[in-house]
This record gives structure tokens, C-alpha cells and sequence, in this order.
């Protein structure tokens, strides 16, 4: 996996705008899994998950792994995220793509116990510079910290972080 960050083509992008393809990608990011457990995961039916995990797999971003015997015996494909999402750059400024992180966002902290989950707004007056500055920043701090969980071990814990104009 490149470790240098780059533009998403078009079919990636399409391929990120839906929020269950990227609770996907969450899903398998550590642990892979079959369409069916993705499917009970997800609260969906099986087709449309089998739908979203293929075009997941044609644009990279899913790799099926060695199959096994499910509870009846019958072969089962799990699959593993690749990580290529956290490559791309700029992805989150397709305005589908957009959309789909805060579907996917609002999903998965529908799941959390709300004493578990740490929000935080805030406003802060500052330059371009200083803008560029912090969200340069804050990037470097989570690639440290992508890094750090690439070694295994801890907690699963997911972020999500959006800046925007304060109007």
C-alpha cells in the first residue's frame, strides 16, 4: 500500500459516495468480514451489502481474503480494507462524498452508548495561514496516530472531524 497520499479517480470517488460502503470500510479496517456479517452488522440485507462490497473490491478498496467454512459448512469470502481511502486526498470535497461521511458518522454514533461517545464544538478566529496551519497540523496528528495502530493493540477508536466556515 502507497504510503504518499494522492487524488481519488472518479470511480473511487463514486465508490466513497455511500455511507454503508464506508461503514464498510470502518468494518473491515482491522477485522475482515464476510458479506453475511456485514450484512447482520449493518442491519441490511445481504444482496444490497454483496452490491456495495463488490464495488468496493473493483475500485480497490476491499481485497478478499483465503475463503472458509461458514456455521453450515458452506464456503464464505471475507474481506479485509485495504486502507487506500486514507490516501486519498481532498476526497471529503466531492460534495457526494461529503455527504457520505456524515451518513456514515451519524450511523455509527447511532450505535455508541452516548456516555461513550466525546463531542466537542468550537469557533476559532484565524488567518488563512493560520487555518492551513492547523488543519496541516491536525492531519500530521492523526497520521501519527494511524501509524501508531498499524503496530496492533489498544482500542479501536474512531474519529471524525470536519472544519468549515463559521457564518
Amino acid at each position: 500500500m502507497p504510503h504518499t497520499r494522492r487524488e481519488a479517480t472518479e470511480a473511487e470517488a463514486n465508490a466513497l459516495a455511500s455511507g454503508i460502503r464506508l461503514r464498510i470500510i470502518r468494518l473491515t479496517y482491522a477485522d475482515a468480514l464476510t458479506n453475511k456479517e456485514l450484512a447482520e452488522r449493518l442491519g441490511r440485507d445481504p444482496a444490497t451489502v454483496l452490491h456495495h462490497v463488490r464495488k468496493l473490491v473493483d475500485t480497490g478498496f476491499l481485497a478478499p481474503q483465503p475463503a472458509r467454512r461458514g456455521n453450515r459448512g458452506a464456503k464464505e469470502i471475507p474481506y479485509l480494507s485495504t486502507g487506500l481511502s486514507w490516501y486519498l486526498d481532498e476526497v471529503g470535497l466531492h460534495e457526494q462524498v461529503g455527504q457520505a461521511m456524515l451518513e456514515a458518522y451519524l450511523g455509527e454514533i447511532a450505535e455508541v452508548p452516548s456516555a461513550e461517545l466525546r463531542q466537542t464544538r468550537l469557533v476559532v478566529q484565524v488567518s488563512p495561514a493560520d487555518r492551513t496551519e492547523f488543519e496541516d497540523r491536525l492531519h500530521a496528528l492523526l497520521e501519527e496516530f494511524k501509524a501508531r495502530s498499524e503496530t496492533g493493540g489498544g482500542d479501536r477508536t474512531a474519529i471524525y472531524i470536519a472544519t468549515y466556515p463559521s457564518r
